[in-house]
């Protein structure tokens, strides 16, 4: 709503200033008060007034008391003018109250939504107006906008005049433009180029095509973190007389950009020349830990790695009974030559017990879904171990952009506070995929799912895939913690219509459910169970297809337990560079139905940081199904090719019939994937990475077989580039791979792409 009709400048309400100046001697002299006379008040009671004066009827007229009470008066703020003024022996007070607020509205903030801008300012309505007020919420909104970057904005507050001494507060905003980086400077810096340090900080100078990011728009508690940034990077390098000066935002006179310089202190680079175990702690043999610290002699020295020894010392010690210790780093620097003699600290740490956890950023997540992830409670002995293993747990979630586990102070010195702040982020997802093979042709998939239902942790899904030759539906929900245990329960709908005439020579249906649960059976293994019971129907089996898939034609039904055991100690569930994780699964159908066998597979995957933001990854499969009494059909064995063994269509490898060319699947299968993620040269904060990749397989073992079938016991194998992008709207990757192991008869494919986005 726009408020023109009226409106006055502060500065020029008549009503509104304060024009009343102090009682002067010779006015109000000598004599006695007979009566005191309170005119022009509307809201204050006029005994209220006389509460404020520091004199009564029957007192002597004195300067000073009077211009004592007069100063009250206008202290409390409900006036906008008083006067004294002397009949005789009355003495009359003349008063003009402040309005009263009767709204307040903002006009001109789209960056900025009014919710925020409300709980800002102080003012509310049916509060008495002020000047002073006014100002003051004029700085805080101001102040606001320059915390998102937005130094050139303005502020003008209006009042619009009402009746019964009411007004309306209009604040006017012209937010401008967002106020962005020119230059960033570097001074002192000789080891690293400006380019270098520049990748380093968070702060991005203004361009172009940066308009993906706020980072170019300057924000002072972003450089103060990009002092740390600095700081890290060359500790980490070294350098561990490392300081920056100073770090100083120059803003220009149109206001429209800032020149920011960094000044630093490099110092020297140290190398490491002995590293040593020094141990107080009573029972304990440091020969247990002899060997974690990470940092060998001939090494530069890394803070980063003298942190991670320090973590992984006290966890190794916790581990062996001792939850109280402490691991303190002493460096002995030896200038001339260069060298750091570095030796850990092991002594017994304070009796510290957790008195409470306080969880602070999640206005949407439930603090029991964040608590139930603690593997401390209140009362607990602190474990440093436990505690870190903890944030792990919470970062795994995947429901918040930032978790930071601290410690403060508690009511008594044996007591300590843990504080979780979270930041929460978007749980809910849209992906769409795409791709195209040779004998397919384009083809799409759908799905939407929400993570943190209701802030419940909880996780529902629907997804679809759409394609010339295939679509499938699926419905999923979990409950992470069923019952209130830790088992994550849920189930599956699903239905998945398949016309494979290129590949196979029939179309098919599948429909059924499935229901599961798993559960932790220690630090890093869990188990799962799951039922499932499902239909499916061969159809459309044309007189030229393979013998071995007319005998499939028609329904079976197939109900089946499963079971499976993963051990997991990857740095991240999300995007894991270090670690491994290894996972054994078995299934058995034949409780009821007409199908029955026994599949058994293994999964593993190896993680390996090889440089900063280079990570090389091995991940493989080996799997084998035995048909119980039967033959095994074919919708149940497996097929290899497209995402599982890129630069090959979709079921391109393995047995095939010769005649009909129609893939017949195969009874043992082996899978790999040897990949190299590394960043382009690319600012970090675009999130575009390259791969370097080789997938490899065998698909073989066909039961039964004719003469026409060719079950070649071969190795395939491919080599590929890929880019991905982690976009605002979602992953992007682009795979191009060539095969280099092939058969006459496999079928090759050799690009594909992905879309996702998030919302």
């Amino acid at each position: 709503m726009k408020y023109r009709q009226r409106m006055a400048s502060i500065g020029a309400g008549l009503a509104f200033g304060v024009t009343a100046a102090l009682v002067s001697a010779p006015a109000l002299a000598a004599g006695l008060i007979e009566e005191i006379t309170i005119v022009g008040t509307q809201r204050v009671e006029p005994e209220t007034v006389k509460t404020y004066l520091t004199f009564q009827e029957g007192d002597t007229f004195n300067s000073r008391q009077l211009n004592r009470s007069l100063k009250k008066l206008f202290n409390t703020g409900l006036f906008a003018d008083v006067t004294f003024k002397r009949e005789g022996g009355n003495l009359v007070i003349n008063l003009i109250e402040n309005p009263v607020i009767n709204r307040i509205a903002f006009e001109g903030n789209r960056k900025i939504k009014n919710d925020t801008l409300e709980t800002e300012v102080t003012l509310r309505p049916r509060i008495v107006y002020t000047r002073t007020r006014v100002q003051q919420d004029v700085e805080r909104i101001l102040t606001l906008y320059r915390r998102s970057g937005r130094f050139a904005a303005t502020v003008e507050p209006k009042v619009i005049q009402l009746d019964q001494n009411r007004v309306d507060l209009v604040f006017e905003i012209k937010e401008g433009l967002p106020t962005g980086i020119e230059k960033i400077r570097f001074v002192g810096n000789h080891e690293y180029s400006d380019g270098k340090l520049g990748e380093v900080v968070r702060t991005k100078e203004t361009r172009w095509y940066n308009f993906l990011t706020a980072d170019d728009n300057y924000d002072p508690d972003r450089l103060n973190y990009d002092k740390e940034l600095l700081r890290r990077f060359y500790l980490a390098r070294g350098f561990a007389d490392f300081k920056v000066t100073s770090a100083v935002a120059e803003l220009s006179p149109s206001r429209e950009e800032f020149f920011i310089t960094y000044t630093i202190d490099e110092g020297i680079r140290y190398e490491i020349d002995q590293v040593n175990i020094n141990n107080s702690l009573e029972g304990f043999d440091e020969k247990t830990v002899a060997d974690i610290p990470t940092l060998e002699n001939g090494d530069w020295y890394n803070a980063d790695e003298v942190d991670s020894s320090i973590e992984d010392l006290i966890d190794s010690i916790g581990f062996q009974g001792f939850p109280f210790v402490r691991v303190t780093p002493s460096i002995d620097k030896d200038v001339e030559n260069r060298k750091i003699n570095l030796t850990f600290n092991i002594e017994e740490g304070p009796r510290i017990f957790v008195e409470r956890i306080d969880i602070k950023g999640n206005f949407r997540t439930l603090d029991e879904v964040i608590r139930r992830e603690f593997q401390l409670v209140e009362g607990d002995a602190l474990n440093t171990a436990k505690l870190k293993r903890s944030e792990k747990r919470i970062n795994d979630l995947n429901f918040f952009e930032k978790v930071e586990v601290s410690r403060s102070p508690g009511s008594a010195p044996d007591q300590t506070v843990i504080d979780v702040t979270v930041a929460e982020k978007s749980t809910g997802s849209l992906s769409i995929g795409a791709g195209y093979s040779s004998s397919d042709g384009p083809l799409a998939d759908f799905g939407i799912s929400e993570g943190n239902l209701l802030g419940k942790g909880q996780r529902l899904s629907f997804s679809a895939s759409v394609a010339a030759e295939k679509t499938r539906f699926n419905i999923g929900f979990t409950e992470p913690y069923f019952l209130d245990r830790e088992v994550a329960a849920g189930f599956d709908l699903y239905k998945v219509t398949e016309e494979r005439q290129d590949e196979s020579s029939y179309d098919s249906s599948s429909v059924g459910f499935a229901l599961r649960a798993g559960y932790p059976i220690g630090e890093y293994l869990t188990q799962s169970w799951s039922y499932g019971l499902d239909q499916t129907t061969v159809e459309n089996v044309p007189t030229s297809a393979s013998r071995l898939i007319k005998s499939q034609e028609g329904d079976e039904i197939t109900s089946s337990i499963s079971h499976a055991l993963t051990y997991d100690v990857r740095d991240s569930k999300i995007l894991p560079t270090e670690g491994y994780k290894i996972s054994l699964s078995n299934k058995v159908a034949g409780l009821g139905g007409t199908t029955y066998y026994l599949r058994n597979q293994m999964n593993g995957a190896y993680y390996y940081p090889i440089g900063d933001q280079w990570v090389v990854s091995s991940k493989a499969t080996l799997a084998h199904i035995l048909g119980l009494g039967d033959d095994v059909n074919m919708q149940d064995r497996f097929f290899l090719g497209g995402q599982n063994l890129r630069g090959f269509e979709d079921n391109g490898v393995g047995p095939r019939d010769s005649v009909s060319t129609d893939s017949l699947g195969g009874e043992y299968m082996f899978n790999g994937t040897t990949e190299m993620r590394f960043p382009l040269g690319l600012p970090s904060e675009y999130q575009i990475a390259g791969t370097l990749f080789s997938d490899y397989g065998i698909l073989t073992e066909l039961t039964p077989k004719d003469a026409n079938t060719i079950d070649k016991n071969a190795l395939r194998a491919s080599v590929g580039v890929g880019i991905s992008w982690v976009s605002p709207m979602g992953p992007i990757g682009l795979d191009w791979a060539f095969p280099v192991l092939k058969e006459d008869h496999d079928k090759t494919e050799s690009f594909r792409f992905s879309f996702g986005t998030r919302f």
